[in-house]
């Protein structure tokens, strides 16, 4: 086994952020590295995921998951390279996802590593459109919204990783008509362009109800939800009888110091008879052998197409996540660290 590097480079929480982070709420710091342990490998880190969850685990609030500690290692999706494994089935030159990322290496227990193949697709997209985020909008269009052929569906934040693939999916089985909103004309473009999305409109324009009548002049049966706020308000308006609407996320008001106000026409919910609910991608494990099947055929057949936002190097995870938040990428945001 060659020596393994003396250390590496992690980010550390080092204050609970009051709104929008601060550069001095992170840390950049160095940890030793060293051989793993009985049931362990090593992993050097390949890319590591930035995603808007994050946000809120920054807050020492009690929800679906732990908050970070403080002046510890930050976790989230990770993709690597073993250098050194201590644990069966598991070789020096294996690529694993796992949990730890936000550093450069990690020592990981081997029950909490799952084996990827690179031929399949790139390491990355086992961040993204094969990972937790594809499963996310594999999950939360078929599952939670129980969508079926001839459903019109408006998906907000369109242009994400999650919502270009739900639009995607959406129109491979066979969606009457998909709308999608996003923060930019060239989003807007590529939403219409490369991703087949019947509609599409720039929320900056004009307010988003009446934008979303006009591109949905039938009305619609499916929200997908990633953004609340406006665009929940603007959804309710427009669905139609027993529509349903699956709530991902309400990256809008996640760093809102206030409370911030509800859909001021949820009564439209008892008339219309309307089904909204919150997803979680943990609670559709037994959904993932299904997915990564037809999702890797439609990425081999060109049938699904995604996008990715690589920011290169460890130094720029804080810049990257920001960037995540303020709606910088398209597709998945991923850090690389194989330069």
């Amino acid at each position: 086994m060659s020596a393994l590097p003396a250390s590496g480079r992690e980010w550390h929480l080092v204050a609970r952020p009051h709104g929008w982070p601060k550069a001095e709420d992170f840390a950049l710091r160095e940890a030793p590295v060293t051989a793993p342990g009985e049931g362990q490998i090593l992993v050097r880190n390949l890319y590591f995921s930035v995603d808007p969850y994050m946000r809120g685990r920054m807050n020492d609030v009690k929800s679906y998951a732990p908050p970070f500690k403080l002046d510890h290692p930050m976790d989230g999706g990770a993709v690597g390279e073993v250098i050194a494994s201590n644990a069966e089935g598991f070789a020096v030159g294996d690529h694993v996802l796992h949990g730890l990322g936000w550093r450069e290496y990690a020592t990981v227990t081997a029950k909490h590593a799952t084996k990827v193949d690179a031929s399949l697709a790139p390491l990355s997209a086992y961040l993204g459109v094969l990972g937790m985020t594809g499963l996310t909008a594999y999950a939360g269009l078929f599952e939670v919204a129980s969508f079926k052929e001839g459903d019109a569906v408006f998906v907000s934040g369109a242009a994400g990783a999650v919502g270009s693939q739900v639009g995607q999916m959406a129109k491979l089985k066979g969606a009457s008509r998909v709308i999608g909103s996003a923060g930019s004309d060239e989003k807007v473009k590529l939403l219409v362009e490369e991703y087949g999305f019947d509609a599409a409109f720039n929320y900056k324009n004009g307010p988003v109800g009446e934008q979303l009548k006009e591109a949905a002049p039938d009305g619609i049966d499916v929200y997908f939800d990633n953004v609340g706020g406006d665009h929940l308000e603007a959804a309710i308006s427009s669905l139609n009888l027993h529509g349903r609407a699956t709530i991902c996320g309400m990256i809008a008001q996640y760093n809102n110091t206030e409370a911030t106000p509800g859909p001021r026409n949820m009564p439209m919910i008892i008339g219309k008879r309307l089904r909204l609910q919150g997803v979680l991608v943990g609670d559709h494990a037994a959904l993932q052998p299904q997915f990564v099947q037809e999702v890797a055929g439609w990425i081999a057949s060109g049938e699904l197409k995604y996008n990715e936002t690589a920011v290169e190097g460890i130094e720029n995870g804080f810049d990257a996540f920001l960037g995540l938040l303020r709606g910088e990428n398209t597709g998945k945001m991923i850090v690389s660290l194989t330069r």
